[in-house]
């Protein structure tokens, strides 16, 4: 039973009147005898004045017990969260199991006009928060038991850095994983190109896949927010299974 309720639903109220207590043994009575407030006429104004201040503090224990009732829920729901994730990690450091990483925060959509591929300042690069976010999620990894990983990212150096800054081994290009943001016409040979680059991967030790969005959606149906790793499962047959996703800001 929510705390809430149970405080909520109290009735708190006095036997008597402190006025009428107060009057009653002025007068030698014993207190109750008499119903509050008709018994003496100084007495209605003070228990008009009682009931507000015990409406008040009935509100007040409502709204505490409210509030612990709200942690309560969100205690269990970030307990529940937690648990989600921890199975997610458990399939990335077994057999059969990929990461599809979405490339690190780096401001803006696409790239510049003059877009480039190897040149740098003709790329959307990280910003310093998403260097610093890249580096959390190397870290994540080795918290959760992965030191040491295979690594492939996007030929872009949005990806490329993210790669390298989750320090978890050698950063193998890709161009597989490459972006087709701005020539969307090659999103299904790129994908397919994808698949049959999985397809012929063992899948033996934990796998790391840094990439763009648009890649991701194309070949899991998940729209991934900038640092979030998609947890997916290889079968024997060489289908592929969206498990989850984990996001890390």
């Amino acid at each position: 039973m929510c705390l809430a309720w149970l405080i909520g639903n109290v009735t708190i109220q006095p036997s008597t009147c402190l006025t009428c207590f107060s009057l009653r043994q002025g007068n030698g009575r014993q207190a109750g005898q008499a119903a509050c407030p008709q018994e003496f006429p100084q007495c209605g104004a003070a228990a008009g004045q009682e009931r507000k201040v015990m409406k008040v503090i009935k509100n007040i224990f409502h709204i505490s017990g409210l509030l612990v009732c709200l942690c309560v829920v969100q205690g269990f729901s970030a307990a529940e969260a937690e648990t989600s994730r921890e199975w997610l990690w458990d399939a990335l450091r077994s057999k059969h199991h990929f990461a599809l990483l979405r490339h690190a925060l780096a401001p803006g959509t696409g790239d510049p006009p003059e877009f480039t591929l190897g040149r740098r300042e003709t790329q959307r690069n990280l910003s310093p928060e998403g260097r610093r976010q890249a580096k959390r999620i190397g870290d994540l990894f080795r918290v959760h038991g992965i030191n040491e990983a295979r690594v492939f990212s996007s030929e872009w150096y949005r990806c490329q850095d993210t790669a390298e800054l989750l320090d978890l081994g050698p950063v193998n290009s890709l161009s597989a994983l490459n972006s087709f943001f701005q020539n969307y016409e090659q999103k299904d040979a790129g994908t397919e190109s994808l698949k049959i680059w999985l397809s012929q991967q063992e899948i033996d030790k934990p796998l790391v896949l840094v990439t763009h969005q648009v890649n991701i959606t194309a070949l899991a149906g998940v729209y991934p927010s900038s640092g979030e790793i998609v947890v997916v499962q290889k079968d024997a047959q060489g289908e592929l299974k969206v498990l989850g996703s984990i996001k890390t800001r």
